[in-house]
């Protein structure tokens, strides 16, 4: 299953996205209203729950400075990836799209598009914002 978000321009040079999106401590703030825990383990592992949902542990598995993020589901029960790719439009704005890639069972995927297309909306329309 492939899921990406429109791109989104962001007020902030490519550096500064790719810094704020290293942090993973920042992802609290992308989070929807619906969150119901969040929790860094270490530099490169967050833990987030959604109300309703199971508990999902988010680790970094690749990165390109200022250019791509790459995290990862630290679980292999559901194997997927979330990457940010950015871009610099100019000195001060870049664009910025998010990508969700899993390997799931028709039904699993049935199951979850809506709410993992809901979920990357948010988080790519509050990048947009911070």
């Amino acid at each position: 299953m492939y899921i990406e978000t429109p791109k989104k321009i962001i007020g902030k040079n490519q550096k500064e996205v790719f810094e704020f999106l290293s942090d993973l401590k920042n992802f609290e703030q992308l989070m929807p209203d619906s969150i119901a825990k969040f929790e860094v383990i270490n530099e490169n592992r967050f833990l987030f729950q959604l109300k309703g949902m199971p508990e999902i542990v988010l680790e970094r598995k690749t990165q390109e400075p200022y250019k791509q993020i790459v995290l990862g589901a630290a679980s292999e029960k559901l194997p997927f990836t979330l990457t940010a790719d950015i871009a610099a439009i100019e000195a001060h704005k870049s664009e910025v799209q998010l990508n969700f890639s899993g390997e799931f069972n028709a039904m699993m995927a049935m199951m979850i598009k809506n709410p993992i297309t809901n979920f990357m909306g948010t988080l790519s329309e509050n990048l947009a914002k911070v």
